[in-house]
Formats: structure tokens, C-alpha cells, sequence
């Protein structure tokens, strides 16, 4: 998801310099919701890992 996030943040700045300002925002919009999910979903996983580190193997 990071990937998706900086190839948008790439678009968007690239239509920024050639003077597209409505699909830089819109780029950049879309690259902020996707960031935003990739955190939210590392650290749900980082504290699933954490809490499921810790219980007993299961025999």
C-alpha cells in the first residue's frame, strides 16, 4: 500500500509542476486516504503480533 501511496504523491507532483492543480489535488488527496489505511492497518498488525506473540504454543 506504501507503494500506491508514493506513486500517487509522484503523480501529484509531477501534474503540480506541469500545471494540472485540480489533478495534483486530487492525486494527493487519494495518496493521503491510502497512507492513512496503510498506518491504520501496521498497526493493528503490530499490536495483533505483539498479543498473539505472547500466548503459549498450542500443542
Amino acid at each position: 500500500m506504501m507503494g500506491w501511496a508514493i506513486t500517487f504523491l509522484v503523480i501529484a507532483l509531477i501534474a503540480a509542476v506541469l500545471g494540472f492543480g485540480g489533478i495534483a489535488g486530487t492525486a494527493i488527496g487519494i495518496a493521503k486516504i491510502i497512507f492513512a489505511v496503510a498506518l491504520v492497518l501496521f498497526v493493528i498488525s503490530l499490536v495483533y503480533g505483539l498479543v498473539a506473540g505472547r500466548r503459549p504454543p498450542v500443542l
